[in-house]
């Protein structure tokens, strides 16, 4: 489904929002690995190493899916992503039309009874 021109623009600005959110969660992520690599001091920091260096490589990867090259074609089915993974909410599509609002969250709603 697409969005109008005015939509397209504030689908912009929710993406921006959600975007430092999931770089937010994922810098809380890789700071968990390096506080439980810095209180246990192993001698052998290969494993704490990989899991730093897999977190950031899954991580990016997360990241290039859901934002990389984004089209306004793929819009909606996106911010319907965000708001089943949590990353927005009711009050972030704020933007919207109320009647554009209740139709994502409807929308997201049905897809959290699928997980």
């Amino acid at each position: 489904m697409n969005f109008t021109k005015a939509e397209n623009k504030v689908a912009r600005a929710l993406f921006e929002v959600a975007l430092q959110r999931e770089f937010a969660k994922g810098m809380n992520e890789f700071s968990t690995i390096l506080q439980k690599w810095k209180s246990q001091r192993p001698e052998d920091n290969r494993e704490s190493y990989y899991a730093i260096f897999s977190s950031v490589k899954d991580f990016d990867k997360h990241i290039a899916r859901r934002y990389d090259g984004l089209k306004n074609s793929m819009f909606y089915n996106t911010i319907i992503g965000l708001l089943v993974d949590e990353v927005i909410n009711a009050q972030d599509l704020i933007g919207f039309t109320q009647e554009r609002q209740n139709e994502l969250l409807s929308i997201s709603k049905q897809h959290i009874g699928f997980r």
